[in-house]
């Protein structure tokens, strides 16, 4: 057993303590948990934390980066987990700009905040692994590392973005998001912390874009034996004798389902650079 991690819980909804639970043998939580926001900045300023979960249960308070921005004040670089009661995009962004780990709002699913809780802390810190360029609810830019703990943090402040779209369709998009922003930083970013993917969220009246642009040379569309998308009349899996040979993960199937599942999915001529457009009406 390792040592457990230490947690400040700032909150007192009773759905809360329990994602201090543990969820494996291997990791365990002391918690020490405050109503107040005010209470809890103070056992800040006098001790340690791994991680700091707080719920803002203001019905309009701008989504809580206020409420982040003070606990990084009294216990600079803590690892914060925003839950908002009430949220927008603006307040997702907010929460960006102000360096918060994550970001949920109710309803929540509590193993995915567990998950999130525990890889803030088995995760080395990283304060500027995303890196917000345009913060504009309809043009927002963001930089991100390459690692799949980023995207992780990434795909969830996405999700909670707020557009106009039936539930079949906004997982849809977060699916298709998701395989194109790890093929970006697993093939264009070769895992590597030290390169960054560019990403943007294009929200018009008409439809929803996402652009990315990752380190890498690009690909040809011509050479993919490796991914379905190259088999498209034979089996499914008949990509997966490529990956073997090369060594790859399982997998290949990104760009097919993309394609399957946003209206267009564009690339730049190299392929280091890729449109994904959803039109809302």
């Amino acid at each position: 057993m390792t040592e457990p991690y230490v947690g400040l819980l700032i909150g007192s909804a009773p759905d809360l303590p329990p994602l201090f639970e543990s969820q494996s043998e291997d990791f365990e939580w002391l918690v020490e948990q405050t109503a107040t926001l005010e209470v809890g900045l103070a056992l800040l300023r006098k001790r340690r934390f791994d991680l700091v979960v707080v719920e803002d249960g203001r019905p309009t308070a701008g989504g809580g980066g206020d409420y982040v921005a003070a606990i990084r004040q009294a216990q600079p670089g803590v690892r914060v987990i925003l839950i908002d009661a009430a949220a927008s995009s603006a307040d997702v962004i907010d929460a960006l700009q102000q360096k918060a780990y994550c970001y949920f709002s109710r309803p929540f699913s509590s193993g995915a905040v567990r998950d999130m809780m525990e890889n803030a802390v088995r995760q080395p810190p990283c304060d500027d692994c995303i890196r917000v360029m345009s913060a504009l609810p309809e043009f927002l830019t963001l930089k991100i590392r390459c690692t799949l703990a980023t995207a992780d943090r990434l795909l969830q402040f996405m999700e909670e973005m707020k557009f106009d779209l039936d539930p079949d369709e906004r997982i849809g998009v977060a699916t298709a998001f998701r395989e194109l922003l790890i093929n970006a930083i697993e093939h264009g970013g070769n895992l590597n912390p030290e390169q960054w993917v560019r990403v943007s969220r294009i929200r018009s009246k008409r439809a929803l874009v996402y652009h990315m642009e990752d380190p890498g040379p690009g690909f040809s569309r011509t050479a993919l034996e490796h991914a379905a998308v190259s088999h498209p009349e034979a089996s499914p899996v008949a990509h997966m004798e490529a990956r073997d040979k090369a060594g790859l993960r399982m997998g290949g199937f990104g760009i097919l389902m993309a394609k399957k599942l946003v209206d267009e999915v564009i690339y730049n001529e190299p392929g280091n650079e890729v449109i994904l457009v959803k039109h809302l009406d």
